[in-house]
């Protein structure tokens, strides 16, 4: 019982694993802001736009509700909530060009750092002898 304890802590704490996990809860928290700019902020802008009208509201009526005597509903309507698809789709988009804006500054961020640690080291003392030797001769054998 220790090993296979010892095994899953080792497993748990890969660091595949712990990265994973962060992504899973920040990709979480992350779809809850996008959802809330698309619900809150964009489709409303979007029904504006439209004449007031909600996506979520449009759908096909397939087969009429059923009413009893008394007028109740003794059976729903059967219908295709294409509306509710379009709406998916925006949040998809809307989503996939936040990821793609996120991912676009964390690989400039990176490349700048990149480049500052690339810069040339300055050369040894060694190396600026030998240069400076490499330079008279050749300076020398160009005169001959």
């Amino acid at each position: 019982m220790g090993k296979l304890l010892q095994d899953f802590k080792d497993f748990a704490m890969r660091g595949n694993v712990v990265d994973m996990a962060v992504g899973v809860i920040v990709g979480g928290a992350f779809g809850k802001i996008v959802s809330s700019l698309v619900d809150d902020i964009i489709m409303p802008v979007v029904g504006m736009a439209t004449g007031g009208m909600d996506f979520k509201d449009l759908k096909a009526v397939i087969k009429e509700p059923v009413l009893d005597a008394a007028g109740a509903v003794a059976q729903e309507a059967v219908t295709v909530n294409y509306g509710m698809f379009i709406q998916y789709i925006v949040d998809f988009l809307i989503v996939a060009f936040c990821i793609f804006m996120a991912i676009r500054f964390m690989q400039k961020f990176r490349k700048r750092e990149e480049e500052a640690a690339a810069a040339p080291a300055e050369p040894s003392k060694e190396e600026v002898l030998l240069t400076e030797i490499r330079d008279l001769l050749r300076e020398r054998n160009e005169k001959k």
